[in-house]
């Protein structure tokens, strides 16, 4: 038997609705498949914190908690980016431990944690954090394919992720839907025989996710993800419903149950329709085999896209997909996850546009003086020379820690202690989110006192 992750509502709708979805409409689908019989549902994380603050003014922790009160039966998982959280750079640890610790008292049950570079180091304390707490751990090896992505670097990283963290799972992190299935076959074999539970995650945008998780379940893997069909394919996950369908009746049976998850998936398609002004199925074609050459996963893409659109440069979009390779490349072959699938990206734009390094963005600068971990190969000499030459500008960038963010709030805006934290993550739009959040609330006891005032 092998048992599924539902994605659903976060990496789904973060892969095609722009991660938009409001929290009313994540708490119907969530009701339903907690009915389905699923081992965990994914349902924060990744850029669904940022999201729900910046652009739909929501409190992603009031999110939290409105799903585990709706969720009774089934696990929460949550995407962890190590010491990046939910943001796009590395926090005080006192920040990383209070995120992790109100995550957990919140709702969460499982942290899925994956670092971009495959740094053990950057995995450390977090993980520290979640064992002691007692929460499931999943640790994340991030696929790629590079002349140092080898079958041999990703059994050495496993045993070393087994022998330092002890988790319960190794998930498989294909974030660009890049793992073939017979290299899953393998992959999943020998991660099997180091005695450890597997997890498989991979993505549809080359098409060929349906066929890899089939292999990694007939390989042994232990979980797999899916989504509901009604959000499934395209840079989404393969359909649950016709996974689970194809294994019925077979040992890998999951048992779910499927006359909930076609209910689930009607009601989510009529809410994918108040979302088309971000959908990404409107605007792209089913499958992209340029992925297997670029590596870029397809939120990065329509980022690469826009970026390009308000340069005026659209048809550059092929160059610039041929310049991701070589700044990869050039940057001892990164994986393109976030925050370094951004910064690869940016770095090829600009390389396209003004010419090849004749501008280097910050982050590419901080990634060079190692300030993201430890590369997977050697950096090119020409630019690690470069940097160190004008290292004295390379200014590390501010972190602001929890004792900081109190001084910076007024308390009579500050409801719960996640605020915070919430403000230490992302300063500008937190501030402005509480400040705006604040004057409701003192409008509305102002009206409220001038009724008790008038009626006397």
């Amino acid at each position: 038997m092998v048992s599924l992750n539902d994605l659903t509502v976060r990496d789904g709708q973060q892969s095609l609705l722009a991660t938009r979805m409001r929290t009313k409409d994540i708490l119907e689908i969530v009701e339903l498949l907690d009915k389905a019989g699923y081992y965990a549902l994914e349902v924060w994380g990744g850029a669904t914190f940022d999201s729900a603050l910046r652009f739909l003014r929501e409190d992603p922790w009031g999110r939290l908690k409105a799903i585990r009160e709706t969720v009774r039966n089934t696990k929460l998982m949550m995407l962890l980016r190590a010491m990046n959280l939910v943001g796009y750079k590395h926090y005080p640890r006192d920040v990383v431990r209070k995120f992790i610790e109100y995550a957990y008292k919140d709702g969460i049950d499982i942290f899925r944690v994956f670092d971009a570079l495959n740094d053990p180091n950057n995995l450390d304390y977090p993980i520290k954090i979640i064992k002691d707490l007692g929460a499931e751990l999943q640790v994340c090896m991030v696929y790629s394919i590079s002349p140092v992505h080898t079958m041999e670097y990703y059994i050495k990283l496993a045993e070393e992720f087994l022998h330092r963290f002890e988790p319960e799972y190794i998930t498989i992190k294909d974030m660009s839907g890049i793992l073939m299935p017979y290299v899953a076959e393998q992959l999943v074999k020998e991660l099997k025989r180091l005695g450890v539970k597997v997890n498989v995650h991979s993505h549809t945008t080359a098409g060929m996710a349906p066929m890899t998780l089939l292999k990694s379940i007939e390989a042994g893997a232990d979980l797999v993800d899916v989504t509901l069909s009604s959000l499934s394919l395209y840079t989404s996950h393969p359909p649950a419903e016709s996974l689970i369908a194809s294994l019925k009746n077979t040992p890998y049976d999951p048992h779910i149950d499927l006359e909930v998850l076609y209910k689930a998936s009607e009601l989510l398609w009529r809410i994918r329709q108040e979302y088309k002004d971000f959908d990404y199925a409107l605007r792209n074609p089913p499958v992209d085999v340029r992925v297997l050459k670029h590596q870029i996963p397809g939120g990065m893409l329509s980022n690469l896209q826009a970026q390009l659109r308000e340069l005026k440069a659209e048809n550059k979009l092929p160059i610039v997909l041929e310049e991701v390779v070589r700044v990869r490349e050039d940057l001892g072959w990164p994986p393109l996850v976030t925050p370094l699938s951004q910064i690869v990206g940016t770095q090829a734009v600009i390389n396209v546009i003004s010419g090849r390094y004749k501008v280097l963005i910050k982050e590419v600068r901080d990634y060079i003086l190692g300030r993201y971990g430890k590369p997977p190969a050697l950096i090119k000499q020409e630019l690690i020379e470069r940097v160190k030459s004008m290292e004295s500008e390379v200014k590390l960038e501010k972190t602001i820690t929890l004792d900081e963010a109190r001084k910076r709030i007024p308390d009579y805006c500050v409801e719960k202690e996640e605020d915070y934290i919430t403000y230490a993550l992302f300063p500008e739009v937190a501030f402005e989110y509480l400040m705006e959040k604040c004057r409701r609330k003192r409008i509305i006891a102002y009206g409220l006192i001038e009724g008790i005032h008038d009626e006397s």
